[in-house]
């Protein structure tokens, strides 16, 4: 199935057409197609920083370290800086550089951080991750990115 035809893409749709997008929904539906515990939305602030718009099952020190995320730190701030996706098999044993201590605290493994694009300009990040280690093929993050292009739309009033 192409992330097109994928029934999460219609849902998704569906959700940021409502003013203010319901993202915490959003996120929702994209934790449970994807069978993950945790993910965070992240948009772009004004002064270029990325702020938490959404997450679920965040631990307290986590959120605390993650509710303001500068453009080029931690997974999510490279995907922005990058505008591509960036991804860990196991974010307890990964030494790539990209994973931030404390994320260790989350207790998850396989992750992965996709920004959000409407046509060339960042609004924000999509952030899942698993339990277990995890690799997300392309049809996945094809899928994840193409869901991030919708809430990127509509944040940004950009038409589909």
């Amino acid at each position: 199935m192409s992330a097109k035809s994928d029934p999460l893409l219609a849902a998704v749709d569906d959700l940021v057409r409502r003013r203010p997008p319901p993202l915490a929904e959003v996120l929702d539906a994209v934790l449970a197609r994807f069978d993950c515990p945790l993910g965070t939305i992240h948009v772009m602030r004004d002064d270029g920083d990325l702020v938490l718009a959404a997450e679920r099952n965040l631990p307290p020190p986590v959120r605390a370290k993650v509710e303001v995320v500068p453009i080029g730190k931690g997974m999510a701030g490279i995907a922005a800086e990058r505008r591509a996706p960036v991804q860990v098999c196991n974010l307890q044993t990964d030494e790539s550089g990209v994973v931030r201590p404390g994320a260790k605290l989350t207790l998850m493994e396989g992750a992965i951080a996709c920004p959000m694009l409407a046509g060339e300009r960042l609004v924000g990040v999509l952030g899942v991750a698993k339990p277990v280690p995890y690799e997300f093929t392309a049809a996945e993050t094809d899928l994840l990115m193409a869901v991030g292009k919708t809430i990127a739309q509509s944040l940004a009033g950009v038409a589909g």
